[in-house]
């Protein structure tokens, strides 16, 4: 457990190589899928970069998972970006870290978080994303930006009057479901949805902790105001770390990837695009070995030195 800035305690799964000795290691903080928690996809990226000599952290964000923070399931682009340099700080006051060698990996929503945090914070000296979104643009344009200004005034509206009702439960009003369940889903359903229920609802990625798995409740009713006023990577211009971003060839999610990594400033960035795979394969690689860890190990064992 460590606590970020804002007090709130944050509980994440430290993996570490077997027989290190004495040696301070390169080290890496995984977040979650936004929505998810650390027994799913981080905790697979973790394990698996930790078997390939990296010490690393699976951590759930604030207000979700095991993660302290009330009233819960509360979505946040400045909290959570300040959850990547927390978990920094606890990797770098390790003794067996070397705090000059620390990097993070965000997965999905969590992806432009970390480009986010990586932006502000100095001290990660590189980035990766997987299976990226951008939360503050989807959540104030729609996919594929569709929703314009006035759809965004009449959204703003919607959640601003929730605001009476949730005053009176300390905000904790939580929106329904935000997933399917596998036997709602028809052949008029988004192929995407049909991927997340598919994931998130079932044996596959189903964890009880889960925003995305519960079968009552999603988000707070007023959660998604910050992401729709405050954007994320206004500065990616600005970027100087060593940037991965890592994408699936057929997944809905593609633009956002290709889109950061054309604003980043850096030179030294890279577009892996994934053959043959939609957004979630790369939340566990659908039994396929999907995840491309080769191509995560060699970018981190190569800056983080």
């Amino acid at each position: 457990m460590f606590k970020n800035r804002y007090g709130i305690t944050l509980v994440g799964d430290l993996y570490v190589p077997k027989n290190i000795g004495t040696q301070k290691l390169a080290a890496i903080a995984i977040s979650v899928p936004f929505g998810a928690v650390k027994e799913q996809s981080s905790g697979l990226y973790a394990q698996t970069l930790a078997e390939r000599g990296f010490v690393t952290l699976a951590f759930d964000g604030s207000y979700t998972g095991e993660s302290g923070g009330y009233p819960r399931n509360v979505p946040s682009p400045e909290i959570n970006t300040e959850d990547f340099s927390a978990a920094v700080d606890f990797l770098g006051t390790q003794s067996f870290v070397d705090r000059d060698k620390i990097g993070i990996l965000g997965i999905c929503g969590w992806g432009g978080f970390a480009l986010n945090a990586t932006i502000s914070d100095t001290r990660i000296k590189a980035v990766a994303t997987s299976t990226m979104y951008d939360m503050t643009r989807v959540s104030a344009k729609g996919y594929n930006d569709t929703v314009d200004a006035e759809a965004r005034y009449n959204l703003k509206k919607q959640l601003n009057e929730a605001r009476w009702t949730a005053v009176e439960n300390n905000y904790a009003d939580l929106l329904s479901p935000n997933n399917l369940k596998k036997e709602q889903i028809t052949a008029e359903t988004p192929k995407f949805i049909a991927e997340y229920s598919d994931f998130y609802t079932t044996k596959r990625g189903f964890h009880p902790r889960t925003v995305n798995s519960n079968p009552n409740r999603s988000w707070t009713t007023t959660g998604m105001l910050p992401l729709i006023n405050m954007p994320i990577l206004e500065y990616a211009s600005e970027m100087r770390a060593p940037t991965l971003i890592v994408a699936g060839k057929n997944a809905h999610s593609r633009y956002f990837s290709e889109d950061a990594y054309k604003a980043l400033g850096n030179k030294n960035k890279e577009l892996y695009i994934v053959k043959g795979t939609v957004h979630t394969d790369l939340y566990d690689g659908s039994g396929k070995n999907l995840i491309p860890f080769d191509k995560f190990e060699s970018f981190f064992k190569a800056n983080l030195k």
